[in-house]
């Protein structure tokens, strides 16, 4: 994290620095991997794989999940569901988030895009939305998991074993993310491997018993058309979620696109095929839900491939809940070393994981996990709605508004064609958002408009604390395009605000957004610079 002092006398990582002596409440530590991204001596631990992997988790993690779709649509509209949503929609966000994850390669993540874009306010409703969005869906994964071991253990399926079971397993699976994202990386790849081959094996056994007729059938007046987009909405978004652990990745030019991409292969054929294949098979849909491919399995395989099967979905909720985990407590410690959260909310553990993100995004789960599946998803996407929106927005203005703002990877489109490409998902965002209100779903619709709303009071609230020194806040700014790990480094030049290596920059203030150096050779881009009365 860059000081905006411009003293270059002050060392960054000495112990004695004023940004770095107050241990007891930023808790770096003196060590490499305590200091925030962007900071000299910070030392990034994702490398391609396990970012495959973690994308892979945020955003599918298996089959599971995609039972509610196949009974609320009928076999062909969830095969077609699979085969379009991705282009329309997966493909598009992937790319937003390849292109701006590398020009704000740190932990704040999509918050930096739309505070570049729209200034502080919005940028923090943004932030405010992704981790409601964000914890509501992690509080998902419990119930699925217990879902999912319902065929061995019945008594999960309600009363206070099953809300034990919750409260527990979010328990353990947050103290496992509280030991880092090299245990948490190591997991998932894990994890990832566990659930391929159960399902490599499912769909081979299923191809002999494939019945093509059933791939057709689809009853038009019985599809429930509010939960098959909500469930296809849900099972195909949160490739943007990824860009809160940037700071956290090895070369992030390089690596984030070439994940993405690997990541919408895998996610695509781990939907699709097995899908297809128990499809094949089982094509009388209305018995699908969730934990349902235990069944499947039972059926082509007997017990032995069934239990295998469960075992990968625990191990697919565990991983999904990992990532989730790792993207909502990390995005709060960016925000908190970016200015837009109190400094305490930034300690990280001697792990180098952020504490309070941590313990707020586990309190956030326990309290939403006694809900049911569908109530979850439909809650969730409709803050994502609102997130994504002021995303696509950002991303559009900056690309019109700084086109000169370092890209290690851009989107080989010119600005029309990117808002060619946009408006199929920008149209199925309001749609999703739309349906609640349209249904009468009283209570997704209160919970939408109280996180708006508390977003709307939190951010003066927090602003006036900050003038009046009721609050300790870092200064507000984010790190461009890795120029930190370049040598020369980059300069902000006067005229086009965009990063170069060429001469010292003027002694006058930069504008906010433009890209600067301070005295120690870090590049930021400057928010807003000054007394707290701008911040």
């Amino acid at each position: 994290m860059a000081d905006l002092t411009n003293d270059p006398t002050v060392p960054l990582i000495s112990p004695q620095s004023p940004r770095r002596n107050d241990e007891g409440v930023m808790g770096y530590g003196g060590q490499a991997h305590h200091r925030p991204p962007g900071e000299p001596g910070h030392t990034r631990t994702l490398g391609l794989w396990p970012l495959v992997t973690l994308i892979f988790f945020e955003v599918s993690g298996g089959p599971f999940g995609t039972e509610d779709a196949v009974s609320a649509a009928g076999p062909l509209l969830t095969i077609l569901g699979f085969l379009i949503f991705p282009v329309l929609w997966s493909v598009p966000e992937a790319l937003i988030t390849a292109e701006l994850a590398t020009a704000f390669p740190e932990n704040s993540g999509y918050v930096a895009w739309v505070t570049a874009a729209f200034g502080p306010f919005w940028g923090f409703q943004e932030g405010l939305w992704s981790w409601i969005s964000g914890v509501t869906d992690n509080s998902l994964y419990p119930v699925m998991l217990a879902a999912n071991l319902e065929i061995f253990f019945p008594q999960l399926a309600e009363g206070w074993p099953k809300y034990t079971f919750l409260v527990g397993m979010s328990l353990l699976l947050s103290g496992l993310n509280y030991r880092g994202l090299t245990v948490v990386g190591n997991a998932v790849i894990t994890s990832t491997l566990a659930i391929l081959v159960p399902f490599a094996l499912l769909c081979a056994l299923c191809l002999p018993k494939v019945q093509l007729s059933n791939y057709t059938r689809v009853d038009w007046d019985s599809v429930n058309w509010p939960t098959f987009l909500n469930v296809m909405f849900w099972n195909l978004n949160y490739w943007d979620s990824v860009s809160t652990l940037a700071g956290e990745v090895r070369d992030p030019g390089r690596t984030f696109p070439r994940a993405l991409l690997l990541a919408v292969v895998l996610v695509v054929a781990m939907y699709l095929l097995p899908t297809v294949a128990a499809l094949g098979v089982l094509g009388t849909t209305g018995d699908w839900k969730l934990g349902y491919y235990g069944t499947v399995a039972q059926q082509v395989g007997g017990s032995w491939l069934a239990a295998w099967i469960i075992v990968a979905a625990a191990c697919s909720q565990v991983g999904q809940y990992q990532a989730e985990m790792a993207s909502d407590s990390y995005q709060v410690q960016g925000m908190a070393e970016r200015g837009f959260l109190p400094r305490a909310l930034g300690r990280r553990s001697r792990y180098g994981t952020p504490v309070y993100g941590i313990l707020l995004s586990s309190l956030g789960v326990l309290c939403l996990a006694y809900k049911s599946f569908e109530e979850i998803v439909t809650m969730l996407n409709a803050i994502y709605c609102l997130a994504e929106l002021l995303e696509f927005a950002a991303f559009i203005w900056l690309r019109i508004k700084r086109p000169d703002l370092p890209r290690p990877y851009r989107v080989p489109l010119p600005t029309w064609g990117l808002v060619l490409m946009l408006l199929p998902a920008s149209a199925l965002l309001l749609v999703v958002l739309a349906m609640p209100f349209i249904n009468r779903d009283w209570a997704t619709c209160c919970w939408t408009l109280a996180a708006v709303g508390l977003g709307f009071v939190m951010h003066p609230v927090l602003q006036y604390s900050k003038r009046r020194g009721w609050l300790a806040f870092d200064e507000m700014h984010f790190d461009c395009a890795n120029v930190y790990d370049e040598y020369p480094p980059a300069v902000y030049l006067r005229g086009n605000g965009s990063c170069h290596t060429a001469g010292p920059p003027a002694p006058a203030a930069a504008p906010a957004g433009a890209t600067e150096v301070n005295g120690h050779g870090a590049a930021v881009v400057v928010v807003a610079k000054g007394d707290n009365n701008h911040h």
